[in-house]
């Protein structure tokens, strides 16, 4: 009987997130949703304010959860043909796949994403990832997207139009995704908008598998 080592990726994520000052129902909406040999991470943000912005924003992550395991042009149009005859939504969403080590990413609208390699490796350049003008529902632009190979501790973040784009600029290496998300929050939340930032990061952890 021996014993063989299996590196084995996992996820590990925080959130931090408020509705409009004033309103108590937030249109910014996250999901983080496991599906076979692969997990979803997205962030949806619809169009407007208060509870029918919430209510549709709940719709798209109802679908998202529903077809997780899809690609992620496939979803896009999903919730584009969903929102078609209820209100626009803007989202990015990062389809992580345990076999490649790789994810897929598609944005489309304000939703920004950026990813820091290796939890922060010093002189490493944070990646802006592409985001796509257009509103989902409404007007979907041509949907290319996105694949990154993957190195452990590397870190997606996630952040509507309520955070200002300047969050990436400068950000503290020694905080796990919740504290580092509830960090981005309390420095770079507006207080003109729903607002919401989701941290991911991507683990490998050894284990020891007997045979």
């Amino acid at each position: 009987m021996g014993s063989v080592t299996v590196r084995m990726p996992t996820l590990q994520w925080g959130a931090a997130a408020a509705p409009l000052p004033g309103q108590t129902e937030s249109g910014d909406r996250f999901v983080v949703e496991p599906f076979s040999d692969g997990t979803l991470v997205a962030v949806v943000d619809a169009l407007g304010h208060g509870r029918r912005a919430s209510q549709i924003a709940a719709q798209v992550i109802d679908t998202l959860v529903r077809y997780a395991g899809d690609n992620v042009t496939a979803l896009i149009q999903r919730c584009h043909q969903m929102l078609r005859e209820r209100h626009g939504a803007t989202m990015s969403m990062a389809s992580f796949d345990w076999r490649s080590h790789r994810l897929t990413w598609l944005g489309i609208g304000n939703v920004a994403g950026v990813l820091v390699p290796r939890a922060f490796q010093a002189d490493a350049p944070v990646r802006h990832l592409l985001v796509r003008e257009g509103v989902v529902g409404l007007d979907l632009p041509d949907l290319h997207p996105t694949t990154v190979a993957l190195a452990p501790d590397d870190t997606l973040i996630i952040a509507t139009d309520g955070i200002h784009e300047e969050f990436a600029d400068e950000l503290p290496g020694d905080l796990t995704p919740q504290p580092l998300a509830e960090h981005i929050f309390a420095h770079y939340a507006k207080t003109t908008d729903d607002s919401l930032v989701l941290v991911a990061r991507y683990c490998v952890n050894a284990n020891e598998l007997e045979h």
